[in-house]
């Protein structure tokens, strides 16, 4: 027997979490409880992927979590999105180093449910997000001023970062990473399509 892969729709949030007919909670409080952490590297990360499928215009489509690439513009350019931030949430003896991990994948694709038997960057387009706030008492990764954002096409870091594993910020504008603004990350992209 095998199963396809199942259609998923987007929640609201008003949701209700049920033991038969008594109401435990809601979806939206499950989201608050499990997402709140937006400094944190794994939901900052998201988030990153959701500002700029918000810049493209894509956000109404759901998150693929373990596809080969992260975004697709309505242009078809294939994106993955990386960030990094210098506060997290955990003490921290000095600011961290902005620094992307870029390695090759063997990428998943969520239609086939398969891995490609090649290992290589699979986006066409990479863009990098950078939270750059660096005081804690005004943190607000929503703010989008707070952020930079950095665009880069795969082809570039395969001919100059060949099998690197992760980079930093001052490599990567070094090879060329164009810095744009939140409203120019959709031309940039395009670009390439």
């Amino acid at each position: 027997m095998t199963y396809p892969m199942m259609e998923q729709k987007r929640f609201k949030g008003d949701e209700i979490i049920t033991d038969g007919d008594k109401k435990i909670s809601s979806l939206l409080a499950f989201w608050q409880w499990a997402y709140s952490d937006l400094v944190g590297n794994t939901e900052r990360g998201v988030l990153a992927e959701y500002l700029v499928a918000c810049a493209l215009g894509v956000e109404n489509n759901y998150r693929i979590s373990w596809n080969r690439y992260d975004l697709t513009s309505s242009d078809g350019v294939t994106i993955e999105v990386k960030s990094s931030g210098y506060l997290q949430t955990w003490e921290q003896k000095q600011l961290s180093y902005i620094e992307f991990n870029i390695s090759e994948t063997y990428g998943w694709d969520s239609v086939s449910n398969e891995y490609s038997s090649v290992k290589k960057r699979q986006a066409k387009v990479y863009v990098f997000c950078v939270h750059k706030h660096k005081e804690q008492a005004t943190i607000n990764p929503l703010l989008i001023d707070q952020w930079d954002f950095y665009v880069l096409p795969t082809d570039t870091l395969n001919n100059e970062a060949k099998t690197q594993k992760t980079i930093r910020l001052s490599a990567l504008t070094k090879v060329g990473a164009q810095k744009c603004a939140f409203g120019d990350i959709k031309s940039e992209i395009s670009k390439y399509a």
